[in-house]
């Protein structure tokens, strides 16, 4: 994130942090809320190695029912992030910041306790509320508390955290993982404690300022339309493409997301500002995000489920083999991706990072069998992690730094927004294609399958990129 991104949300944000008698200074503010980002980003890794595990235990659950597990918190975080976002800047922003913490906090012990599935997922929407309130409160914090020449190197240094959380997220599950399945769950709850405690002591007084509060009905909108339709794909199999519940919740999807469209186009105060979507480079980065999470989540879900079910290796291991490519999303971020783009273009940077992506699906789904294959796995988890640190963190620089300072917290949400919506539509979609296979050959031969088509899915983010953002460079 550049200097004058940063800025520019300190104008979104628009008020300065009040100091206390006995407030953190700004490094240490930063170091409080960079536990809100390691906790949302180490949670998503670590929850799809832990996956397999949490099958063994709840033995009469199907996979559609624990895709659960990662599509309610997609969803509900998608749907809330913006929500929470703007209804946090009507508040103290330390307060709201520490309402998220104890809110993820007490929602991880919950997870750890869940006797069924059902309650598990339930827990998970609850931690994605949490999460949700955390990211943008988080932020909001941060750039209330250093001055505007600093807030560049200190928005850097909180993304850098939060990849390096998501790149230690499979190690530390395999880890855990070993031991119970809880434990990656547990884990949050003295970080969150720890968080709490210093902030409540520490974090400097942000208060709120006046703005429109945001509709909660287009909230429910939207959880709503991402939702049936996330369940209308995992369920198509299971109770078929032409049955009732499948074809009601199409309906219900497209009921309710038409609903929401016409609320944003006509309302005063929409959920999402139509006048975002005139910006053609915002408008290019939504729609290569959209596909490319797709992917991403799929993606995420079938390396955990193919090293477990498919050749049977432990978590622990399953976490080793998989770090390389998170670990690399950092690196590739911070060390090359902005020089790239300033030799290059954001344009070819993210057409360099949907090649990469792609290319690594591709060795998947070319090399890998029956026999485990541990330097194509590890080739093609490299890739993907490559893939992933030059394309998001440049679309996100592209979309929002293209938006009037008055729009960059807004645009930033809604970006994020279709991003986690989108993953749990990819993983809806991977889970979809593995279906029930009754032989390894044919489980096989699904996730090849699977493979294929998202990468076909990632490469489809081409297209915008050419015609957004692009055209829109070389003006």
């Amino acid at each position: 994130m550049s200097k004058v991104e940063a800025e520019t949300i300190g104008l979104a944000v628009g008020t300065a942090a009040r100091p206390r008698s006995r407030a953190a200074t700004p490094r240490q503010v930063l170091a409080i809320v960079s536990v809100g980002i390691c906790l949302a980003n180490l949670d998503l890794f670590i929850v799809n190695v832990g996956l397999p595990n949490i099958a063994q235990e709840f033995r009469g659950a199907s996979l559609e029912d624990l895709s659960w597990i990662l599509n309610g918190y997609a969803i509900v975080y998608a749907a809330l992030l913006v929500f929470f976002g703007r209804l946090a800047e009507r508040h103290s922003r330390n307060l709201s910041f520490l309402l998220g913490v104890a809110l993820f906090t007490a929602a991880s012990a919950a997870c750890a306790l869940a006797p069924n599935v059902e309650l598990l997922v339930a827990a998970r929407i609850a931690q994605a509320a949490g999460a949700a309130l955390m990211t943008p409160t988080s932020i909001g914090l941060l750039l209330a508390s250093f001055p505007p020449d600093q807030r560049a190197g200190a928005v850097r240094t909180w993304t850098a955290v939060g990849g390096l959380a998501a790149a230690l997220g499979p190690l530390a599950g395999g880890v855990l993982v070993t031991f119970d399945w809880r434990w990656i769950f547990i884990v949050n709850v003295p970080i969150g404690l720890v968080a709490l405690i210093v902030g409540w002591l520490k974090l400097p007084e942000v208060p709120g300022h006046e703005v429109p509060r945001p509709s909660s009905w287009a909230a429910l909108l939207v959880t709503c339309g991402i939702g049936a339709l996330t369940l209308a794909i995992v369920k198509a199999n299971d109770w078929g493409w032409g049955s009732r519940g499948v074809v009601l919740g199409f309906a219900i999807a497209v009921v309710s997301l038409a609903a929401f469209t016409w609320h944003c186009l006509n309302s005063k105060n929409p959920f999402v500002d139509p006048a975002l979507f005139k910006v053609r480079p915002f408008t290019g980065a939504t729609f290569v995000m959209a596909p490319y999470s797709a992917a991403f989540g799929a993606m995420l879900l079938s390396v955990a489920l193919w090293e477990q079910t498919v050749w049977g290796w432990s978590a622990l291991k399953t976490g080793l083999a998989i770090a390389p490519g998170p670990l690399l999303v950092p690196f590739t971020s911070l060390l090359f991706a902005r020089r790239l783009i300033a030799r290059f273009g954001a344009a070819a940077v993210v057409s360099a990072g949907i090649a990469s992506f792609a290319g690594g699906l591709t060795i998947w789904a070319t090399w890998l069998g029956i026999e485990p294959n541990m330097p194509a796995f590890v080739v093609g988890m490299m890739f993907t992690g490559i893939g992933v640190g030059l394309t998001f963190p440049t679309l996100m620089g592209v979309g929002a730094g293209s938006l009037p300072p008055s729009s960059f917290a807004t645009g930033s949400g809604v970006i994020n927004m279709i991003r986690q919506a989108a993953l749990a539509i990819g993983v809806a979609i991977f889970v979809a294609i593995l279906a029930t296979p009754v032989s390894m050959t044919e489980r096989i031969a699904a996730f090849h399958r699977g493979w294929w088509i998202m990468i076909a899915i990632t490469i489809a983010g081409f297209v915008p990129n050419y015609l957004f953002i692009r055209r829109k460079a070389d003006r």
